[in-house]
């Protein structure tokens, strides 16, 4: 299988990633079993680069990745997960937050459903019209110096978005 790189920080993937998304939301019910002989396949025919979110069950999505990479080995496999939601009682999606103090949080959520202590490729799946990004960069390069995050991705930004994350921290994956 090609690499790519992504980004200028060393990042580098499969030419082909594994969306993971309807695996356990949006398309009907979800067989766990066939996912991850999903997930076992894409890694034995090179796929190495494998893409989540907290949102995607919601949590369920990260729990069943994390299954898969016990077997497959975390330093073999490139993890792409995305936060920005808040959530009610039942699970429900309520508000964007990406304030430093919820990134905290949610970087904790989604390395325990992972099962692992660091995340490769940590986006921001909707810019948060509330927080300014420079503050949501601030959290992330917070979080790459203490070790839990490898490089940062941003999901629907703008250009001007773009350029005023990019001051604060280099930006992987848009």
């Amino acid at each position: 299988m090609e690499r790519r790189k992504l980004g200028n920080q060393g990042l580098e993937v499969s030419a082909m990633g594994l969306g993971c998304m309807g695996m356990s939301w949006a398309y009907g019910p979800a067989d766990d079993q066939e996912s991850l002989r999903t997930l076992k396949r894409s890694f034995e025919l090179g796929i190495n680069f494998w893409d989540t979110a907290e949102i995607y069950g919601p949590f369920k999505n990260e729990e069943l990745l994390g299954k898969a990479l016990k077997e497959a080995g975390r330093n073999k496999v490139i993890i792409a997960t995305k936060f920005a939601w808040e959530f009610g009682p039942k699970g429900e999606r309520t508000n964007l937050n990406s304030t430093p103090a919820h990134i905290k949080k949610t970087i904790e959520g989604s390395l325990t459903r992972l099962g692992t202590d660091y995340i490769d490729l940590y986006y921001q799946h909707r810019v948060d019209p509330n927080t300014p990004i420079e503050e949501t960069m601030g959290a992330l390069a917070d979080l790459v110096q203490a070790g839990k995050i490898r490089y940062v991705g941003l999901s629907e930004a703008g250009p001007e978005t773009l350029r005023r994350a990019h001051s604060v921290h280099p930006v992987s994956a848009l």
